[in-house]
């Protein structure tokens, strides 16, 4: 169950994406949908994966390297099919996308989600991120929640 490297052209990568779409396009209006598009998660400083059981991807997120309000990570598309809720797969993915950043000496992993989604936000606290203002591009919208972790250079999962 070790996250791996993910096409975001592949079925599975576009399958899962198609169902975050739908799910967070039913909790949010387009405006307070921050998606990030199979382009950009192909660029070369964007590492995205999944999660492989058996031949389908079950769980993948994204961590882009940003430098527009200092130097971060910035975690998105995590998302785990319906099915496959409640074995931590969220939390597994979140840690690989820490480890690759702590190993590429970037201290610090932020993050914005909605109010809708107390399971996520929960996650998020229990691994440590706190609430913060809005980042980088973003604005202030009351359905969001902008958070952020300092990950130490010793962090291992």
């Amino acid at each position: 169950m070790k996250p791996h490297p993910l096409d975001p052209w592949s079925p599975g990568a576009q399958h899962l994406l198609a169902l975050s779409d739908a799910y967070l396009a039913s909790l949010y209006p387009a405006e307070s949908n921050h998606l990030t598009s199979p382009q950009t998660l192909a660029l070369p400083h964007v590492w995205f994966i999944g999660i492989t059981l058996g031949d389908q991807v079950v769980a993948c997120g994204a961590v882009k390297r940003m430098q527009d309000d200092g130097e971060y990570g910035e975690v998105k598309r995590v998302f785990v099919l319906p099915t496959h809720r409640g074995r931590g797969l969220s939390k597994t993915i979140l840690e690989a996308l820490e480890d690759h950043l702590t190993t590429h000496a970037i201290g610090w992993v932020r993050l914005e989600t909605g109010i809708h989604q107390p399971e996520a936000l929960n996650l998020y606290r229990s691994l440590g991120y706190r609430e913060r203002l809005p980042f980088g591009a973003y604005r202030p919208d009351p359905l969001s929640v902008f958070m952020e972790k300092r990950l130490s250079p010793s962090y291992h999962s």
